[in-house]
């Protein structure tokens, strides 16, 4: 789940000093990594200026557009404007930097697990099990897998399967922000509980771990009841090789499972997170466990592409009626081009320098106008729950949850301050960092070209990281089959839910009598699946259909049917 645009980012941020520890231009560059700061000390801008001026050296004379762009961003963002922004899109910022209690944690309540080839990761394995919470009957397990050199600490909840946990596969579910938790998965979407009004338990019946043993993992660092009390995480390729510890970890501590399939699923920008954790796992020659696929749903994989088809789903080319002017249809229209321009520079370079103008630039021309009118970015159908935030008020739900001090001595997070669902500095961070625009659909091509199934699903009722976003970099994909796959039409999806016990129902021919529930496209190990009647988060909107995609994938039919 995306938090906010690089308009909100940017304004929030210029006006919360303490959050950037100090005083210079309105932009500072240090170490690749783009800090934003006040513009009232013109004795400091000249050092930024120098330090900015030393990356556009190292870029080999990049295009004026760029220069021109970060001008722009400037003038755009002086004193006034801020102030005028922050008012406009004046969001819910209740998210610390990641603060501790005072109490030291107690490593007696704690199994701990080592290995000599990650000499300095370790991992926690919670020995009161938290099934007194009464989320699901099946075996749980919580801990942590900690990074010391840097004091590092990721948070992970791993739920056996309700049906066969010997032989059931395992999946490892991301969520995205970037800076959420997993945790919105794990109560809000497609775990054994979701959280009501009361702060009690209402059992799912359609998690995912009915046929599969699911592990919510909170990272990057800082996210959920994740910290660290060293520096930050401020980018995808610095979370890959912690992600790869942790499931080495994980198996290690587990052998029963490394013989079961094991898939990484996620959504939003875990469009970025899973093509890069899968290349990491398979460019690992000695792993100790395979990687079976990867399901992305609503992701934002191919920046360049995605940001093109923002003015048709607005504009009613997307299976939903226009919720934009047309003159606000033919400006957007206009203005893809620069941002396919700077996007690509992004493509090129790739540093903070060329992407975080990109976005800035493709957010205020493309994403802004439908966040002006208030309607969720995350569902086009409805409108935002609550001003600014995530705009589902159940949301809040799960993090008062999480904060009761009963649930975080079961999960062995007594030593958490305050839990938040989706942490600020840490999708500060990214965005800064010029990670959200840069190109991860090459992963994608790689895992393909190594034979690893790819599952690309997308709610078609979601703006920000909308379906005909993600067909059309599917379509456009630079693998060893991506012209049949792009030859491929787009077929009617029935569920398996949808058919009788019959055999013969699961026929083609019979299903396509049946009431679709979507449209898919495949070839080979490549899927595209459309979902109708579902938003940004799939298993929210449409659960049973969400856990049929889910069965159908792992069981291996990747054609669904065909």
């Amino acid at each position: 789940m995306k938090i906010s645009t690089l308009v909100q980012a940017l304004t929030i941020a210029s006006t919360s000093l303490a959050l950037f520890g100090g005083h210079g231009g309105l932009f500072g560059s240090k170490n690749d990594q783009v800090l934003l700061v006040n513009d009232d000390d013109s004795g400091s801008q000249s050092s930024i200026d120098n330090e900015l001026s030393e990356l556009y050296h190292q870029m080999e004379h990049p295009p004026k557009i760029l220069t021109h762009a970060w001008r722009d961003m400037r003038a755009s963002l002086s004193p006034s404007r801020i102030s005028q922004l922050y008012k406009q899109y004046k969001q819910k910022v209740t998210s610390p930097m990641r603060k501790l209690k005072s109490e030291p944690e107690d490593s007696q309540n704690f199994e701990i697990l080592s290995n000599n080839k990650f000499r300095d990761y370790s991992m926690r394995i919670k020995n009161t099990n938290p099934e007194i919470l009464g989320l699901d009957t099946v075996k749980q397990y919580t801990g942590y897998i900690d990074v010391e050199s840097i004091d590092h600490h990721y948070f992970f909840w791993f739920f056996e399967s309700r049906n066969d946990p010997k032989n059931d596969p395992i999946v490892l579910w991301l969520n995205g922000g970037p800076g959420c938790s997993s945790a919105t998965g794990l109560f809000f979407e497609l775990g054994p509980s979701s959280i009501n009004s009361t702060l009690q338990p209402v059992h799912n019946p359609y998690s995912w771990n009915s046929n599969a043993s699911v592990i919510f993992l909170d990272q990057p660092v800082g996210v959920g009841y994740s910290y660290s009390g060293g520096d930050e995480v401020r980018n995808t390729e610095t979370a890959a090789k912690d992600v790869y510890v942790f499931l080495e970890l994980f198996f290690q501590k587990f052998p029963q499972f490394t013989q079961n399939k094991f898939h990484i699923a996620g959504e939003s920008y875990a469009g970025h997170y899973i093509p890069r954790f899968a290349s990491e796992i398979i460019n690992n020659a000695d792993r100790s466990f395979e990687l079976a696929s990867v399901l992305i749903g609503n992701g934002i994989t191919d920046p360049l592409i995605q940001a093109g088809e923002y003015r048709p789903m607005a504009c009613g080319q997307g299976g939903y009626k226009p919720v934009l002017t047309e003159e606000q249809c033919d400006q957007m229209e206009r203005d893809y081009p620069k941002c396919a321009t700077l996007a690509k520079l992004c493509y090129k370079f790739q540093n903070a320098f060329s992407c975080v103008p990109a976005q800035y630039y493709c957010d205020l021309k493309l994403l802004q106008p439908y966040i002006e009118t208030g309607l969720n970015p995350y569902d086009i159908r409805k409108p935002c729950a609550e001003e600014g935030g995530n705009c589902y008020v159940e949301m809040d739900y799960v993090d008062d949850y999480l904060n009761l001090d009963y649930v975080k001595q079961a999960v062995g997070a007594s030593n958490i301050d305050i839990f938040t669902s989706c942490d600020d500095t840490v999708f500060r961070n990214f965005i800064l960092d010029g990670d959200e625009f840069k190109p991860f659909q090459q992963y994608v091509a790689e895992l393909l070209d190594h034979d690893i199934p790819v599952l690309i699903y997308a709610g078609d009722k979601d703006y920000i990281c909308n379906w005909l976003g993600n067909y059309a970099w599917v379509n456009k994909l630079d693998y060893q089959h991506g012209e049949a796959f792009a030859n491929q039409p787009l077929k009617p999806w029935v569920p398996a839910k949808a058919t009788t016990s019959s055999a013969d129902d699961t026929s083609p021919d019979t299903q396509s009598k049946k009431k679709p529930a979507g449209e898919v496209k495949n070839y080979k190990k490549f899927t595209f699946l459309r979902i109708y009647d579902a938003g940004h988060m799939v298993p929210y909107d449409q659960p049973s259909n969400s856990l049929s995609m889910l069965n159908t994938w792992i069981q291996g039919d990747y054609t669904f049917g065909y």
